[in-house]
């Protein structure tokens, strides 16, 4: 049986999951925002090709550069 490739971007977006979870799903207040340049970070690494990297689109939006 072939091994199946490893989702990208998938780490990235538990941590946001965890830490947004921790904190009261509050991304606005920045609590998560080392998560989320991470999994930005991975994103482009992948074009966005990952299926974790959709779901997300918009709260990556939302943070300033």
């Amino acid at each position: 049986m072939a091994q199946q490739s490893k989702e990208p971007c998938k780490k990235e977006a538990c941590d946001i999951q965890a830490c947004l979870s921790k904190n009261n799903f509050l991304p606005h207040k920045a609590l998560c925002r080392r998560v989320i340049e991470l999994l930005q970070s991975c994103c482009e690494k992948c074009e966005y090709k990952s299926t974790h990297c959709g779901s997300v689109s918009d709260l990556l939006k939302q943070k300033p550069k």
